[in-house]
């Protein structure tokens, strides 16, 4: 078989796009911690605007990797779980967590 004819794979390309946004696999890593409320998912993210933030729950919403779940209470509380969608991307994010403590450089990231 010629590398060529699998090397792009459209599957693969979308969950790149999808995963791969700017503050996505801060905020999914946050999650798969048990990171569930937007103050919280905000603190734990350093430079993570309420803008981004938004926008970036209501993408993974509409890709069915989170949930939004609002609880009727005084006040309303609301929380972001990730889906069983989400949940499988686990491995991927902590592979790619150890991929950078061995290879990214600390000052790097500063």
């Amino acid at each position: 078989m010629d590398p060529t004819d699998t090397a792009f794979c459209p599957r693969y390309h979308r969950a790149v796009e999808v995963i791969g946004r700017r503050w996505t696999g801060a905020i999914l890593r946050a999650m798969l911690l048990d990171v569930t409320r937007f103050a919280d998912l905000r603190a734990v993210v350093p430079g993570l605007s309420d803008r981004m933030l938004t926008e970036r729950l209501k993408e993974l919403q509409d890709e069915g990797i989170v949930e939004r779940i609002v609880h009727a209470e005084t006040p309303v509380r609301i929380e972001y779980r990730l889906t069983e969608k989400g949940r499988e991307l686990h491995d991927a994010v902590y592979a790619l967590s150890r991929w950078a403590d061995r290879w990214i450089p600390l000052e790097a990231t500063t």
